[in-house]
């Protein structure tokens, strides 16, 4: 919670705005952000794309670029916080998809993998993480955690 509470409060500070395209941690970090008191001012945008559907008609990502590389990858997630960033005219975007569990894994995209962007003016940072497989929850906890540190590196 404190981590939480830190970002909402940076965010307040420097009147910084902040949206969400969010996959395998399904509104979990929109959920976060938004119960702490007044959230609403720098809260402006959560997607739950969880379906390559979704991916395609919300945030535009092309289903070659899904079929060629999988919406758990790299450029699936720059995309999405590419495009996030211009559709919410937001701050600061961050994307997440990654493969929570329990099934779903395979050698070359393990279950923890997980990939994040985030977004703040024309810089875009993508980072891949690779948690141990300690049950859905868990990874979505860490990738909670992880968010929210990479806000903070980038609010100045």
């Amino acid at each position: 919670m404190f981590l939480i509470k830190k970002v909402v409060n940076k965010l307040l500070k420097k009147k910084l705005t902040i949206s969400f395209a969010e996959s395998c941690t399904g509104g979990l970090i929109s959920s976060s952000i938004t119960s702490i008191p007044n959230a609403s001012k720098i809260f402006k945008m959560g997607l739950i794309t969880y379906s390559n559907k979704s991916k395609n008609k919300l945030l535009k990502i092309k289903k070659k670029t899904l079929l060629k590389y999988g919406a758990v990858s790299e450029p699936v997630c720059y995309m999405m916080v590419n495009n996030l960033g211009k559709i919410a005219r937001t701050d600061i975007a961050l994307s997440v998809t990654g493969i929570a569990g329990p099934n779903g894994g395979t050698p070359k995209k393990p279950v923890g993998l997980v990939y994040l962007g985030i977004k703040k003016g024309n810089k875009i940072k993508v980072k891949k993480y690779i948690f141990k497989n300690r049950g859905r929850a868990y990874i979505q906890k860490i990738t909670l955690n992880k968010s929210l540190k990479l806000i903070l590196s980038v609010i100045k």
